[in-house]
């Protein structure tokens, strides 16, 4: 009697979220991949098919944007890794008390205003009157105001700079566990830092830098404002391309194919960069 009890009430505790996995992840993708494989024939008449996934591998501008997309969305994230492991180890391990604290809120107080006000800061100092192109000129390393926007480059720093607090939380996390008698153990016995790095540092904190890799590159990829509008109308990102076939041309059948093709890379990427760190995601996520 008491184990029927237990299990009704692990059951109740897990209903609210059981149910919100069903109706806002589970029957949304359902619903999604339906609408991708439903060809319209008619005004109102739709058959089931793979044709908006064939209208994908075979138009050269989808399949394109897609592989620039993720391919920009990697290099993002190797950035942004290359960016946060340095900080995330300064705070977890060089600062202690007030200082910790200090540090790690600076990283947050950026991520205190939407996403929307965040790039339109980056707008106003990139573009051709703003305050680096004005410095430049007031300096007199340029004869004249300087376009920043509308790039590659303006992109990846607008996606580095939005996804960066979500790698440096899961590495300080990560490498506030780490003992520092270990690293004290590592230097007594002659290692050099780029060797106690390597390996006591680097394979304590894999796990944080395999959940924080994993969520800056979902990030990236499902992106919209940041690469629309540091871009700019031909910045050719995949979710702009979902965008109008949604909202402009109302194609929601190709709509729909895209979002799923977007969903198997992201998740095609967690599942090969799990495989290659050789972390599994309940390790992951557990630390």
């Amino acid at each position: 009697m008491s184990r029927d009890a237990s299990r009704l009430g692990l059951l109740l505790l897990l209903a609210p979220l059981l149910l919100w996995l069903f109706l806002l992840i589970i029957l949304p993708h359902i619903g999604l991949f339906v609408v991708s494989v439903s060809e319209k024939v008619g005004v109102r008449e739709y058959e089931i098919g793979f044709g908006n996934y064939a209208a994908f591998f075979t138009e050269p501008l989808y399949w394109r944007t897609f592989a620039r997309t993720a391919i920009m969305s990697m290099l993002a994230t190797a950035l942004t890794l290359i960016l946060g492991f340095p900080i995330a180890y300064y705070i977890a391990k060089l600062t202690k008390g007030r200082t910790k604290t200090t540090l790690f809120l600076m990283c947050m107080i950026p991520f205190w205003v939407s996403e929307l006000v965040r790039t339109y800061g980056w707008m106003i100092l990139l573009r051709e009157t703003g305050v680096f192109s004005n410095f430049l000129q007031y300096v007199g390393l340029t004869s004249g105001p300087i376009e920043f926007l509308y790039n590659d480059a303006a992109i990846m720093v607008g996606l580095v700079y939005t996804s960066i607090l979500f790698m440096v939380v899961p590495l300080v996390t990560t490498l506030d566990s780490l003992d520092d008698s270990l690293i004290e153990a590592g230097y007594d016995l002659g290692g050099t830092s780029l060797s106690v790095m390597r390996e006591i540092v680097i394979p304590h904190a894999m796990p944080g830098i395999v959940s924080g890799c994993i969520v800056v590159f979902m990030l990236s990829l499902g992106n919209y404002l940041t690469p629309i509008l540091l871009g700019g109308k031909d910045s050719l990102w995949f979710t702009g391309m979902i965008y109008t076939q949604f909202i402009t041309r109302f194609n929601w059948e190709l709509g729909s194919a895209f979002g799923f093709l977007l969903l198997a890379l992201s998740s095609a990427m967690v599942f090969f960069g799990l495989k290659l760190s050789r972390q599994s995601l309940s390790n992951t996520m557990g630390r």
